[in-house]
């Protein structure tokens, strides 16, 4: 189920128009990492953001990358938020509760997997991992800060 959370025209102020948050909870597929990315793609271009969205998708890759290896039943929950000071923010949730942890340096040069969260250290600005506050799983997050604000 898809949902972009925008909101009431009640809850607008002039000057602190907040920006809406996509949301997707479904199970991942062979492709599902190629729609997402789409997804994000519209998203920094209406935010003008487009100077992270390599990276950003990059990220988001190898987040749903894992979600298909290692959570049974491939489920997850995927939330995009627009950072207030420019940038991005996506969250990969779902109910596997081990936290994923990058192999720096550790893997084998023959290893099939374990760098996907070497990349996403090395082109993100920030990332990590957190048990869900409801106790059931785990959220892993990246942010991509855009270039003004980061300068800024």
């Amino acid at each position: 189920m898809n949902h972009v959370i925008e909101p009431q025209a009640d809850d607008l102020q002039a000057d602190d128009l907040p920006e809406a948050t996509y949301r997707a909870d479904l199970a991942m597929g062979e492709h599902s990492a190629r729609h997402l990315r789409r997804i994000l793609r519209l998203y920094l271009t209406v935010w003008d953001l487009l100077d992270v969205a390599d990276a950003a998708e990059l990220a988001l890759t190898e987040l749903i990358a894992n979600v298909v290896r290692h959570v049974p039943g491939r489920r997850c929950q995927t939330f995009i938020f627009r950072l207030p000071a420019g940038g991005v923010r996506v969250e990969v949730a779902d109910g596997c509760p081990e936290l994923p942890r990058a192999v720096m340096g550790d893997a084998d040069a023959l290893d099939e997997g374990g760098r996907g969260l070497v990349l996403v250290d090395a082109v993100t600005d920030r990332w990590g991992a957190e048990p869900r506050r409801d106790g059931r799983g785990k959220t892993v997050w990246f942010e991509c800060r855009a270039t003004k604000a980061a300068d800024g």
